[in-house]
């Protein structure tokens, strides 16, 4: 939600927002659709039995047994993982992984408690350096990590070291991870692969398996809303009769995103409700995409809508990037795009 009540037109590249280490420990919280998230609200589907599953070991993750099913007095209940400090949730888009880790997050009864994507997680490190990190979030309750990232080994090695310390002085963890929609496999390799580049970690997750219907994939396969330049001005004039709006050309802001690291890429959009961008085209430098992703997911979880020019949001990364290695990435920018500019 907005931060401000100003109303008016401002250009994204001329902020150059700075946040602190105590900042960023303060936004360590569900993003704000997931505010009110809990296990009661969350609503499985009967022909996904996984879903139901998942949501009964979780919330005897979270410390509130679910009650036992009909048939009597030994009717089974939820298997708790016990032995395990951790839970990883696997499935594909959509099938409400982050709801129910923001449910894990609500409904766990602890003094110290973090939410936070895996990029969130290491600019933190960044910022403070590793030891302080690990002095910050020592005997910590909880460690929800939204969107596990295994494109970078380096990252993911200082997640691995991170997470051994913190698991030794008792914190429970919960973790989710993306994977293409339609992907060979994409439930069970997403898990192995996850195991694999945490090995010294593996033994302390439980995995949890979450099937379902994609509600992303419509968007996916859609397109994203694209304005006519009369259009756009008139939106954008609109919008800023009533809140604070954003206005830049998207090379402007792709260049700016460079310099600015992506922990402060909450700060860029801080008080915004819409965000123009004008002459979006395709991208061609890899560094400037996964740069414009994290924006994205910045832009996704503070709810604001989009409205843009030019080449359709849907199409900036081209064929021999969606083909690489961060397609899991390219293609959750491409959703959450197409849902940003229809909203």
């Amino acid at each position: 939600m907005p931060l401000s009540t100003d109303a008016g037109i401002v250009q994204l590249t001329d902020r150059a927002p700075s946040v602190t280490g105590t900042e960023m420990v303060a936004h360590l919280v569900p993003p704000p659709q997931f505010d009110a998230a809990s296990f009661e609200n969350y609503r499985a589907d009967s022909a996904y039995p996984s879903q139901q599953h998942a949501k009964e070991l979780l919330t005897a993750f979270a410390g509130r047994a679910p009650a036992a099913k009909r048939g009597g007095l030994f009717s089974r209940r939820a298997r708790v993982p016990e032995t395990k400090p951790g839970v990883y949730l696997d499935g594909g888009f959509g099938v409400g992984k982050t709801h129910l880790l923001a449910a894990v997050y609500h409904a766990m009864p602890a003094r110290r408690k973090y939410f936070g994507s895996f990029i969130e997680y290491t600019a933190l490190v960044g910022a403070l350096g590793y030891r302080n990190t690990v002095d910050l979030f020592r005997g910590a309750d909880l460690l929800c990590i939204d969107e596990f990232e295994l494109d970078d080994p380096g990252d993911t090695m200082v997640m691995t070291r991170l997470l051994g310390e913190l698991v030794g002085s008792g914190t429970k963890l919960a973790a989710t991870s993306n994977t293409p929609p339609n992907a060979l496999g994409e439930g069970r390799f997403a898990a192995q692969d996850f195991l694999r580049e945490i090995h010294a970690m593996a033994a302390s997750f439980e995995t949890v398996r979450i099937d379902g219907v994609d509600y992303r994939q419509r968007a996916i396969d859609g397109h994203a809303r694209v304005l006519q330049p009369a259009e756009y001005e008139a939106a954008i004039a609109d919008a800023a009769t009533r809140g604070l709006v954003s206005d830049d050309s998207f090379s402007g802001l792709i260049g700016h995103l460079a310099h600015v690291h992506p922990s402060r890429y909450i700060r860029l959009i801080d008080g915004l409700d819409v965000v123009g961008i004008r002459d979006v085209h395709t991208l061609t430098d890899q560094s400037a995409a996964l740069r414009f992703v994290a924006f994205v997911d910045r832009v996704y979880d503070a709810q604001l809508p989009i409205r843009a020019t030019g080449t359709g949001l849907d199409q900036v990364f081209p064929d021999e990037m969606l083909a690489g290695g961060y397609r899991k990435k390219y293609l959750r920018a491409i959703s959450r795009l197409n849902a940003s500019t229809a909203a």
